[in-house]
């Protein structure tokens, strides 16, 4: 099984999953990690107007979602801080379960998650 998590510094959980720099994707076998692998996320934030919904002048971002979970296709959850609806309802859609931790540590919410007492915070969506 593979998990991943989102973090900027490789030691902590990204406050935001469309903001991280990188995934780190674990293998996980007999309930051990097995393999870290780091991949970079270089996808582009768009940023535009949309005069139909926002007020007059208002910038708001879009992600591709489904080139950000290409890397992460194989994974059967991925561990954030916090994240979008939008983002939310892609990964579900792709069959890898999003997890919004208030956990900050990557190694205490590992262990956590093989602990089986991960605790899923879905008013963290945004």
């Amino acid at each position: 099984m593979k998990i991943a998590i989102v973090t900027d510094d490789h030691q902590t959980i990204s406050a935001h999953f469309g903001r991280a720099q990188f995934y780190e994707i674990l293998t996980i076998d007999a309930g051990k990690v097995t393999t870290r692998e780091t991949i970079s996320r270089s996808f582009p934030q768009i940023a535009s107007v949309d005069t139909q919904s926002e007020p007059e002048g208002e910038y708001h971002h879009h992600h591709d979602h489904n080139a950000m979970l290409v890397p992460i296709a194989d994974c059967e959850a991925l561990i954030t801080r916090g994240m979008g609806m939008g983002a939310h309802i892609s990964l579900k859609e792709h069959g890898i379960q999003p997890i919004i931790t208030d956990i900050r540590e990557i190694q205490a919410a590992v262990d956590a998650y093989l602990a089986g007492t991960m605790v899923d915070h879905p008013e963290k969506l945004h």
